[in-house]
């Protein structure tokens, strides 16, 4: 087979396709790559491969994305692009809504943040979700509610100094609801005090022992006079 015979047949296999892809979806793109994605089916919602394209905000730069739809909601894994093509973003989906494990990136590549998040499923009739007490913010009992989609942060939440990798701060979640920190009420500060006293210079630790030595002898002195 020829080179014009070859072009010949790749054009008309591209136009079977797209004849054929026209009578199954409303509208789709064909990538780079001939790949086709970003489809819309007859009945307008989104399916499989898209690739969208953030435009920026609000300061915030823009960004590109890439995952998969099921009957127009977003399913699992979603990357996020910069604009010059690299990973800052790795997210998961369930029934339209973010579960589990999200993980964000500098744009040198260092890890910046881990969400976790609790998506839940719109099919299913009920949930039951915990009350909080407004006092301590303790969960005092439970309840059954409809459960519609949406998701909420639930685990742990991760930020990390993006050059050294060390966890800077962690949050706990529980059903959109933040975790009194276990550690706080003055422990922190009790640690940082009993520190300063132990790096105190030995001239100071010298003259504070002389100082209560004076003050005995003085309480001595008094005491014998009357």
């Amino acid at each position: 087979m020829s080179k014009i015979q070859k072009i010949r047949l790749a054009t008309l296999l591209f136009v079977l396709f797209t004849i054929n892809a026209t009578a199954q979806y409303k509208s789709f793109k064909i990538s780079s790559t001939g790949d086709t994605i970003n489809i819309v089916d007859k009945k307008g919602l989104k399916q499989s491969r898209w690739v969208n394209s953030i435009a920026p905000l609000r300061g915030e730069p823009g960004f590109d994305e890439e995952g998969e739809y099921k009957d127009d909601k977003k399913t699992g894994v979603w990357r996020l692009y910069n604009t010059t093509g690299d990973l800052i973003g790795v997210e998961n989906y369930l029934f339209g809504g973010k579960d589990g494990l999200q993980q964000y990136y500098s744009y040198l590549g260092g890890l910046i943040r881990e969400e976790n998040w609790k998506g839940y499923n719109p099919e299913s009739p009920y949930d039951t979700i915990p009350v909080y007490s407004s006092g301590n913010g303790e969960i005092s009992s439970y309840k059954i509610v409809k459960a519609e989609q949406y998701s909420v942060k639930d685990g742990d939440w991760k930020f990390y100094n993006s050059e050294t990798g060390e966890v800077e701060t962690t949050q706990h979640w529980t059903r959109g609801h933040l975790d009194k920190d276990p550690d706080s009420g003055g422990g922190a500060e009790e640690a940082d005090t009993t520190e300063k006293k132990q790096v105190k210079p030995q001239a100071i630790l010298d003259y504070e022992k002389s100082s209560k030595k004076r003050k005995k002898e003085r309480e001595g002195n008094t005491g014998t006079g009357y």
